[in-house]
């Protein structure tokens, strides 16, 4: 994606909307929300990419909305348009699953290995690298399936989601704020859902689409 952080907002806004048109169409209906030019949005503050930083950009953008009035709408993009990707590994027919601390909830979580988009690669060399920083894994065999928007209210990007069949782990990533790795069945992870303890909502895509797609080795 373009450079942006160093760049005024309106500058960096322009500059993304002329080598990534994709991200600024608007739908064809007319029943959507349009992102307009600023000029034309009653838009108090500041519009364009208001925060740059080497993992997200913040844009404020410029809109009509149904009704027609006009005003701002923020949204959160990737840094780069790789594709992020989220993967459900699994080892002796049990899920893998990491205690990991996040700091936007300053709460450790239940969840499966997951990261950013890196440029030059693709889904699938993603999740591998994710599985292979964050767990040491030794991967078998990894499938797609299917992808997660994680706040289709505030994210624009969406992210890919794989099952991995592992042949074991190792290390931890602890700089990330992995505590420790446990083994589920996929009932016994149910179970874990039912009662809260799991809440993340990648690992909650996931283990719907791995079920829906027979993809789980628990006999369902």
């Amino acid at each position: 994606m373009t450079d942006t952080p160093d760049r005024p907002p309106l500058e960096a806004y322009e500059a993304m909307r002329r080598d990534h048109p994709e991200l600024f169409r608007n739908d064809e209906s007319g029943d959507g929300i349009d992102i307009v030019d600023p000029e034309d949005a009653d838009a108090p503050g500041e519009v364009g990419v208001v925060y740059g930083d080497p993992y997200i950009r913040l844009l404020r953008d410029p809109v009509r909305f149904p009704d027609g009035r006009t005003g701002t709408y923020v949204r959160l993009l990737g840094s780069t348009l790789a594709p992020a990707a989220a993967v459900l590994p699994l080892l002796d027919g049990r899920v893998v699953l990491l205690e990991n601390y996040r700091h936007a909830t300053r709460s450790w979580h239940w969840e499966i290995p997951r990261g950013f988009g890196t440029e030059g690669l693709t889904a699938e060399e993603n999740a591998l690298k994710e599985l292979q920083e964050e767990i040491g894994a030794q991967t078998l065999s990894i499938t797609p399936s299917g992808a997660v928007h994680p706040d289709s209210g505030l994210q624009a990007q969406s992210v890919r989601l794989f099952v991995a069949r592992l042949t074991g782990v190792g290390d931890t990533e602890k700089g990330a704020g992995i505590r420790r790795v446990v083994l589920l069945t996929p009932q016994q992870l149910d179970s874990k859902i039912l009662d809260g303890s799991v809440t993340d909502g990648f690992t909650l895509a996931a283990m719907t689409q791995a079920r829906l797609r027979n993809l789980l080795d628990d006999g369902q």
